[in-house]
C-alpha cells in the first residue's frame, strides 16, 4: 500500500483542487447544506400550515488545523487581489493506513479567507493553516 508524504501524515483528511494535491486538515466544517422554505396558510385548514420550497443555502467550507501546499496559497493569494477562479475542492476522509474512504466534492469554489495560526519560538506546535470556501453546491461520492 502507498504512503503519504510525510507533511501529511497525521492528516484525517487531504485536499484536492480540481484533482490535484492541495494539502491535509485535521478538521473540516461547513459539509451542509440547509433547505430554505416558506410557511403558508389556507383559509378554513387549521391543523397545518404549507411548507413551500425557496431555495437551498451552504455555509462556507471551513479547512482548520493543517498545512496548505503552494497551490492553495497562490490561489487564495490570487483571490484577495481580485482574481476570482472559480474551482471544484474535493476533501477526502482518510482511513488509518491512509487510504481514502468518503469524498466530498465542493462545486465552483472560491477561498474567502486564509489565515496561519501564530508563531511564537517559545511553543514547540508546528504551524497550522486555516482556509475558508464560498461555493455553490456540495455532493457526495467515494
Amino acid at each position: 500500500m502507498a504512503t503519504r508524504p510525510d507533511p501529511l501524515r497525521g492528516f484525517r483528511f487531504i485536499v484536492e483542487i480540481n484533482g490535484i494535491l492541495a494539502g491535509g486538515f485535521l478538521r473540516a466544517k461547513g459539509l451542509s447544506q440547509e433547505i430554505k422554505y416558506e410557511s403558508r396558510r389556507e383559509g378554513g385548514v387549521n391543523h397545518y400550515e404549507h411548507k413551500l420550497f425557496t431555495q437551498v443555502a451552504h455555509p462556507v467550507l471551513v479547512l482548520e488545523r493543517g498545512l496548505a501546499f503552494e497551490l492553495l496559497w497562490r490561489w487564495a493569494h490570487d483571490a484577495a487581489e481580485g482574481r476570482i477562479e472559480r474551482r471544484t475542492i474535493s476533501v477526502r476522509l482518510l482511513d488509518e493506513q491512509g487510504g481514502k474512504g468518503w469524498t466530498w466534492h465542493v462545486d465552483h469554489a472560491f477561498p474567502v479567507k486564509w489565515s496561519c495560526a501564530d508563531l511564537d519560538a517559545n511553543a514547540s506546535q508546528v504551524v497550522m493553516e486555516s482556509v475558508e470556501f464560498a461555493h455553490h453546491g456540495l455532493r457526495k461520492g467515494i
